[in-house]
């Protein structure tokens, strides 16, 4: 009985990695980069424009004037990389993800393992994920062979495509949560959104949960149990892979400052010093907010790094790896002044409302958000764009604006499994192309959309409307 069951789950595994596989040479072909679908989707927003009855010429100094509206939440995405490449490739956690690589022993178990771990570490930042799971992946394949370079790859970027928004780095909860960094006319409409009313949902946390169990069990049947496409065959050597940071000395006497640890110890100690200033007037659930998330994170990798010479370093390892948001999210900009300028937005809130009713609602947004996040992949910049129409039709509907907010979070993550925007520090780090993962993410992605359109739905029968608070 037990051998006939363990074939039927082998039989259907190779079912899933075939599919993968022939998924992923149809994605090779056809996906083109993410800055294609910004501009793809800037020319969809313009025509919209034109049609719902605006000249050219207001669309043309919407997008101008909208262009730059989003600078100072560009660096904060920005930051958000920065401070989670910081910490992840700092010394300290750089020997626990040696240590975690010694616990799987089997290429499937190896894959599941960092599946898990880009889940629970994007929770903590998406940013941190990234890299860490990265990290992870470089070393599990140095202790256990036959691994499938390509799953474990997509297993380390599930964390971006299935539960970042739901944890503490969610750019549009945090977003919403933080006053100073709303758009004014979204705060006209939904005023601020503190976090109990969306991280700490019970319905957000049971969704989250759902959602990790079943990536692990896809990630763990879609993997072969022994391949050839390794990290060998790949052509990554080992002596390629990253390393812990050397402890290196000052080459000269002028550069002894940068050696110093106690310039990070007093620098970090009076950053954390103001961070308890800050939950004790604020509250914990108020202080947490784009600004004081970033600030933690830098604070942070400055300690774990010790030295200055070794923070800065990795610094300047990260930067490179935030260059698509920093030339994009100008576009996203643009876009967002075309839909907030024209009658789009209002027309779009009147078309969800006129089409949906209180129970169908958060199945529209979570449909909607995914098929949108293909063109604007960027949770961020995509809920500035979405959200006016979006929480303007909520709140004439009566639907729960932070239980909204979640059910943007939960689904414009799915389309990440097949968009290569985000992948760009974790291909760095595996030297692998984006169409050699994205076979896998459409597996993930099958499996995710439903449970994710069921969730939403039935978790916002069980919320009352609460009236926005605008400051």
């Amino acid at each position: 009985m037990n051998v006939k069951s363990d074939d039927a789950m082998e039989d259907q595994s190779g079912r899933f990695a075939r599919l993968g596989m022939a998924l992923a040479d149809w994605s090779q072909r056809w996906f083109p980069d993410a800055f294609v679908f910004a501009l793809l989707a800037l020319i969809i927003v313009f025509v919209a424009g034109m049609l719902s009855g605006s000249r050219v010429r207001d669309l043309i100094d919407y997008f101008g004037q909208g262009f730059w509206s989003l600078i100072p939440f560009t660096m904060q995405m920005a930051m958000i990389i920065i401070g989670g490449y910081v910490v992840a490739s700092s010394p300290p956690v750089f020997r626990m993800i040696r240590a975690l690589s010694r616990i799987p022993q089997t290429p499937r178990g190896a894959i599941a393992f960092v599946a898990l771990f880009s889940m629970l570490s994007s929770l903590i930042s998406w940013g941190f994920s990234l890299i860490f799971s990265g990290l992870l992946v470089r070393e599990i394949v140095k202790n256990v062979r036959g691994i499938d370079y390509r799953a474990i790859g997509a297993a380390a970027y599930l964390g971006q495509g299935t539960v970042w928004a739901l944890g503490f780095s969610s750019s549009a909860t945090l977003l919403m949560a933080t006053p100073g960094a709303i758009p004014a006319i979204l705060l006209k409409i939904s005023g601020v959104i503190p976090l109990r009313q969306t991280l700490y949902l019970w319905q957000s946390i049971v969704t989250a949960v759902v959602l990790i169990c079943s990536s692990v069990l896809v990630a763990y049947l879609s993997a072969p149990a022994h391949s050839v496409k390794t990290a060998e065959w790949f052509g990554v050597a080992e002596a390629d892979a990253p390393r812990a940071p050397e402890k290196l000395g000052p080459a000269t006497k002028g550069e002894w400052l940068e050696y110093w640890p106690a310039l990070s110890l007093v620098v970090g100690a009076i950053g954390f010093a103001y961070l308890v200033r800050l939950i004790a007037a604020r509250g914990p659930l108020a202080a947490l907010d784009l600004n004081s998330y970033n600030f933690l994170f830098l604070m942070s990798g400055l300690l774990l790094h010790w030295r200055p010479r070794s923070f800065t370093r990795a610094v300047s390892n990260a930067v490179p790896t935030t260059s698509g948001v920093l030339i994009q999210f100008p576009f996203y900009g643009g876009i967002f002044g075309i839909v907030t300028m024209s009658s789009i937005a209002r027309g779009m809130a009147h078309f969800f409302v006129r089409i949906s009713s209180h129970g169908t609602f958060p199945l529209l947004v979570a449909v909607y958000s995914a098929i949108l996040g293909m063109f604007v992949p960027s949770g961020g910049s995509k809920w500035v764009i979405e959200a006016p129409y979006v929480l303007q039709a909520a709140k004439d509907l009566h639907v729960h604006l932070g239980w909204t907010v979640q059910v943007y979070n939960a689904s414009e993550a799915l389309p990440n499994l097949i968009n290569p925007f985000w992948m760009l520090p974790l291909l760095g780090i595996l030297h692998v192309r984006a169409r050699d993962l994205i076979g896998f993410g459409v597996l993930q992605l099958m499996v995710n959309s439903m449970l994710v359109l069921f969730l939403v739905w039935y978790f916002a029968r069980t919320l009352t409307y609460l009236p926005p608070v605008i400051p």
